[in-house]
Formats: C-alpha cells, structure tokens, sequence
C-alpha cells in the first residue's frame, strides 16, 4: 500500500458520538465525489486502517471525513482523540464505486442515507454536479435523534438555494423540524416519504436511488427496491439504483 502523511487541521465533535475531521490534502490527491479513502494513525502498535468516505469536494484544499467514535474501537477512538498538527496516515488511492455517474440516466435522484452514510452525498452536493444532470434531488437522512443530525444546517442551506432540491431530516426517536420519524424503509413502503415530497410512489423508469447507510438499512431498502423492478449498477452496466459497500472494511 502507498502510503502518505496527512496533517490535523481540525477536530470537531458534533454530537453524542459523531466527529467531522479536516486534514491536509496531498500535492496531486484525485478523487472523485463518492470515493473513500483509507485511513490509519502512526500511534498504533500494530497498523489499524478503515475505509471512511471523503465529505469534501474534490476541487476543496482540504480533506473533510465524518465518522462515529466506537467505544472500545481498533481506530475510531483514536482518530477522535486527535489534535490540531496530528498526523493521519492515508492511502494514496481514492477507491470506491459510489459514483452517481454510474447511474443510467432519470429524472429524480434519491439519496437516501443513515447517520454518517450522509457523507459522500455532501460531496456530491458540495461539487453540484448531481444538481445539473437530475430534474429533482430528494437528500433523506435518517438518525436516531435530531442533534446526531451533524450536517443539518448545511443541508437546509442547500435545499433553499437550489429549487429543484428537497431536504428531509428523519428521526427514529423524538421529533424533527420539517421532518418526519421512522425508518426510511418503513415510510417509503407506507407511502409517507413520497407524500411528504408530493411525490408519487418510486418508479423505476423515473427514479435513480443510491443507498448508504448501516447494513440493516441497506438491506431492507434493497429488498424494497428489488419489488419494485429496480436493477443494480454493475461494473460497466447502468442501473437504476446504487449501494455502498465499504460499511464491512469501515468497522470501528
């Protein structure tokens, strides 16, 4: 593995157990909204790396991460633990086929999300080239309570300054501003998420879904789509709808 230094520029702990981290950006470093990177600490005795998607904009100067602290955790505790002009160690590769680009052309973009599974969809939405190729973008993330809704602000902010793009907060405990509680899953099969958006159900000739998020979620919404006729992307074949898969290598 190539390997090269980053350096700390800030640390920031947004809620209960959620943490956004900036570091530098290497001379050269490419990626595309979407990928992750692979990180690591030099502290460790043995060398711990886990995949976390990149947050930033490929054309920002900086490298943005948003990860969860486990407690008890091989590197999550450690990477929350860091200090302005801490080094984190990264591989020089940007990996990762989470690419909106690999979805056959629609009208509507849903990007559903749980917890920091919001990530790439900031990249996304910060480079606002998804903005130009869909007629509607639908950005639904789901959390346990309203204050693990890290990026909040900047979600509202977007959505207001773009007409053809609607933000929903979801909660599965208390209440949300704007927003609705539940699991996705559950409201997409009832038919509120789509009512809430004066939206008609998901359509497969219409919509393009991508999905991130924990694995149970994941699931259930592939099983949801699966009913409804939606197909995979594949490597080098369009689809309709689009998973990431890195949640097993971005263990804690």
């Amino acid at each position: 593995m190539n390997i090269v230094e980053t350096e700390v520029i800030r640390v920031q702990h947004c809620s209960a157990r959620g943490v956004t981290l900036l570091t530098s950006k290497p001379e050269g470093f490419a990626f595309q909204a979407g990928h992750y990177a692979r990180l690591s600490v030099p502290a460790l005795a043995e060398p711990v790396w886990r995949a976390y998607s990149i947050v930033s904009a490929p054309h920002e100067p900086w490298l943005e991460y948003f990860f969860t602290v486990i407690p008890g955790g091989a590197l999550s505790p450690h990477l929350g633990a860091l200090q302005p002009g801490d080094t984190v160690l990264m591989a020089k590769a940007a990996m990762g086929f989470f690419l909106a680009d690999s979805l056959a052309d629609g009208e509507v973009l849903w990007l559903l999300a749980t917890g920091t599974g919001i990530g790439p969809y900031l990249s996304m939405l910060r480079q606002q080239g998804v903005l130009q190729r869909f007629a509607r973008v639908n950005l639904v993330c789901s959390v346990r309570e309203a204050a693990d809704l890290a990026y909040d602000a900047e979600c509202r902010a977007w959505a207001a300054q773009h007409a053809h793009c609607h933000y929903v907060p979801v909660v599965t405990r208390g209440e949300v501003a704007g927003g609705l509680r539940e699991r996705i899953p559950t409201l997409l099969r009832s038919g509120a998420l789509e009512q809430h958006l004066a939206m008609t159900p998901l359509d497969p000739q219409r919509d393009r879904v991508m999905v991130c998020g924990n694995p149970d979620f994941t699931a259930d919404m592939r099983a949801l789509l699966n009913e409804r006729g939606f197909t995979p992307c594949r490597r080098g074949l369009s689809g309709n709808m689009l998973f990431e898969n890195y949640w097993q290598k971005a263990t804690p």
